[in-house]
């Protein structure tokens, strides 16, 4: 068993039954404006909701542009043996190629976005950082469900992330439409903490980034939430980027229709909540996974 004698304001992974904690961390850092890319209503949304869907966001043009080296790079990586190359867990197709602003020019370039940083630097009130970056396949009829999940609760327990002041971005890469295995979100559900069972096994990270069964909600808590609130689904065309605080419980069911989903995915996370000892695992996922 871990023992950790820090605070810690979300512990996880660490009792015998799941358990429903309130947020301790603002979610809007800034409200005062310091860019010009959205307004006051928008962070007041992104505040109460956990997240911000942005259509249109990326043009034609630079979307054309960015499928074409996120097809090169799946083709590269069919047979690929790299660590930072996820296969499905039941086939050989490609599920994630993490570290893509560190491996790729025309991704990196995509996280550095100008008019991207400025939103999220406004949210998370600092200068940031990327904490994650990977792209999600999703193949037409072979495209595997990810499971419900606050993402905070990992980079918590796995990578000693202090406190919720990270954000997600989702860029799409493809067209996300309601069948083929969007994301879905449930709005508000950022503001509550679900406290995961079950002791993080040794190197949980080479199974997880496959399927996931440590630092799931279980049902009680899940269907809690879902009747607080409801489950969103934001789905637009290629270019479109959904912004996501840290803790904002969310999934994916299978693809199952012949239309890839793709998209770039990038995890925010501010300077000034630099990882520390992972909270509830001997050591720490490493660097392709989560940068320190």
């Amino acid at each position: 068993m871990i023992t950790d004698q820090r605070l810690d304001d979300y512990p996880t992974r660490k009792y015998a039954a799941p358990k429903l904690l309130d947020r301790k961390d603002p979610v809007v850092h800034n409200m005062v404006l310091q860019q010009k890319e959205i307004g006051v209503a928008e962070l007041a949304s992104y505040e109460e909701n956990g997240y911000l869907f942005l259509e249109n966001f990326f043009g034609a043009d630079e979307v054309e542009k960015i499928q074409v080296e996120m097809k090169q790079l799946l083709l590269d990586s069919h047979g690929s043996k790299d660590s930072e190359v996820i296969l499905e867990p039941e086939s050989e197709e490609v599920r994630s190629i993490f570290a893509v602003h560190e491996n790729n020019d025309c991704f990196r370039e995509l996280a550095a976005s100008p008019r991207l940083l400025a939103i999220i630097e406004q949210i998370l009130g600092s200068e940031v950082y990327i904490h994650q970056s990977r792209i999600n396949f999703k193949p037409g009829f072979k495209g595997k469900e990810f499971y419900w999940h606050s993402d905070f609760e990992t980079w918590h327990a796995e990578d000693g992330m202090p406190r919720m002041r990270a954000l997600s971005c989702s860029i799409a890469l493809e067209d996300n439409t309601l069948y083929n295995g969007a994301l879905m979100v449930i709005p508000g559900s950022h503001r509550v903490f679900v406290s995961c069972t079950g002791e993080t096994p040794d190197d949980h990270y080479k199974d997880s980034l496959r399927r996931q069964e440590y630092g799931i909600p279980d049902e009680k808590s899940l269907t809690k939430l879902v009747n607080q609130s409801s489950i969103q689904m934001p789905v637009g065309k290629a270019g479109s980027v959904l912004l996501f605080d840290c803790n904002l419980m969310h999934g994916s069911s299978g693809n199952i229709s012949p239309y890839p989903r793709s998209n770039a995915f990038y995890v925010y996370n501010s300077v000034e909540n630099r990882l520390q000892d992972p909270y509830s695992t001997a050591t720490p996922r490493p660097g392709y996974i989560a940068t320190r």
